[in-house]
């Protein structure tokens, strides 16, 4: 199921069990609705930014339609995109991870190249463990309590670096870099 049908029966269902009104145009809508969402503030910034020393590769839930419409609005051309249209499964699964991996050495990029950075612990922190990939955890939430819109991570799950933003990621580069 790609994820505009998907989002549009999580919320039917929603509706459904908040005694909610709505029509299948309400679903479909919010279904179609991801190219619209907006961007964090620092997020172009950080990976227009980041791509003048990485490659810059997008490993998604979202359908490749979507994910074109988000890019437009991150102004920054990926060195490549695997979508769970293109693999057939959502994170956490491992074949996601296992799939960008593979692709990804195929084009000269070993696992220990990849830094994985995400905010989710559940869908992306786990799963980037559980194949070996160093990560980077763009905690939002700032020390908020629960997990937020995602399931609380699973016990033992790490990261190698934590970061509050894209821009507080930028500026540990930065300071690396030595200025």
């Amino acid at each position: 199921m790609v994820y505009p049908e998907l989002l549009a029966l999580v919320h039917r269902r929603l509706a459904e069990k908040w005694g909610i009104a709505a029509t299948a145009a309400d679903h479909r809508a919010f279904g179609g609705s991801v190219g619209e969402w907006l961007a964090f503030p620092d997020s172009a910034a950080a990976l227009a930014y980041l791509k003048r020393f990485y490659k810059l590769v997008i490993l998604s839930n979202v359908d490749r339609a979507n994910f074109a419409q988000s890019q437009k609005r991150l102004g920054v051309a990926f060195d490549a995109v695997y979508t769970a249209e293109d693999i057939g499964s959502y994170n956490p699964d491992l074949r996601n991870f296992r799939t960008m991996i593979d692709g990804l050495q195929r084009s000269r990029h070993p696992a220990s190249d990849i830094l994985h950075t995400a905010q989710s612990l559940s869908h992306d922190h786990a799963p980037a463990n559980a194949v070996g990939l160093r990560s980077a955890w763009i905690d939002r939430r700032g020390g908020t309590a629960g997990s937020g819109a995602t399931p609380p991570a699973p016990e033992g799950v790490r990261w190698d670096f934590r970061f509050s933003s894209m821009a507080e990621l930028v500026e540990a580069h930065r300071a690396d870099l030595g200025g």
